[in-house]
């Protein structure tokens, strides 16, 4: 067998929402009544010779329209562990909900890389329903299409190898088309969740995040993470925990609560 090469792998925060816990949860206790926020993430793979980013996240005007704490510009938090966003030719998309597809302009030369159902999902039937279409913007859809027509969006349908070391799984739950990475680092099998675990208390308690297209695919996809991951919860990176930011270790000195090293 050929041996894989290992990657580096790389959290970086860029938003932040205050809300409660019964907010993250179906079917949750309902005396659990205290604070649980939300951070957000873009995630970045990075080996010998290439850059992978993972999602894109939203700017600041998406911030104030949605109530979410927009902290920094992603770019800065790449550019702080020497990736050049407009160097990178290769964006993976989790899904197009607005707080992974945003920030049109800093990857000017990048591939995107898509599940096909995730388009159709959001392109199609179901965004006659507020429910379904609430967390999708217009301008976000509109802007994936005209990447199809720019020639610079690569569908991919299931499970996938984006290079070797890395795999896009697709997962499905939250939106149709969700996708999940998993990627060969020093420690093994890393895979990092995007939202088909918005919490690790999702997977531990075997609930699902409120925002869903289909409860028994987001259930099986807590399954599915973890098969990924040798069984091992400590190498899933789930898409919205602010635990990630106290288990992982900046990435770099001053980096503390921007960056982290997840591998």
């Amino acid at each position: 067998m050929t041996e894989l090469p290992t990657y580096e792998l790389y959290a970086i925060k860029y938003a932040h929402h205050d809300r409660r816990a019964p907010e993250n949860f179906i079917g949750g206790d309902p005396h659990e009544t205290g604070p649980m926020p939300l951070d957000y993430f873009v995630w970045a793979i990075v080996g010998k010779d290439r850059v992978f980013v993972l999602d894109t996240g939203f700017d600041a005007d998406a911030g104030k329209k949605r109530g979410r704490q927009h902290i920094r510009d992603p770019r800065d938090g790449l550019n702080a562990i020497g990736i050049d966003p407009l160097a990178v030719e290769d964006v993976v998309i989790s899904h197009m909900h607005y707080d992974h597809i945003g920030n049109h302009e800093p990857f000017p030369k990048a591939r995107y890389h898509l599940q096909d159902s995730e388009m159709a999902y959001a392109t199609g039937r179901h965004m006659l329903h507020d429910a379904l279409r609430h967390s999708y913007e217009e301008a976000d859809v509109l802007q994936m299409v005209r990447r199809l027509y720019a020639k610079r969006l690569v569908f991919h349908n299931g499970m996938d190898s984006l290079a070797p070391g890395i795999e896009l799984h697709h997962i499905g739950g939250h939106t149709m088309g969700l996708q999940c990475v998993r990627v060969w680092t020093r420690k093994g099998w890393m895979v990092l969740a995007a939202d088909a675990a918005h919490l690790y208390a999702n997977i531990e308690r075997a609930l699902p995040f409120p925002v869903v297209y289909n409860i028994a695919d987001m259930l099986a996809g807590h399954q599915t993470l973890l098969r990924l991951a040798d069984g091992d919860i400590s190498r899933v990176i789930p898409g919205h925990d602010p635990v990630v930011m106290e288990r992982f270790p900046a990435a770099r000195v001053g980096l503390d609560g921007i960056v982290v090293r997840l591998d």
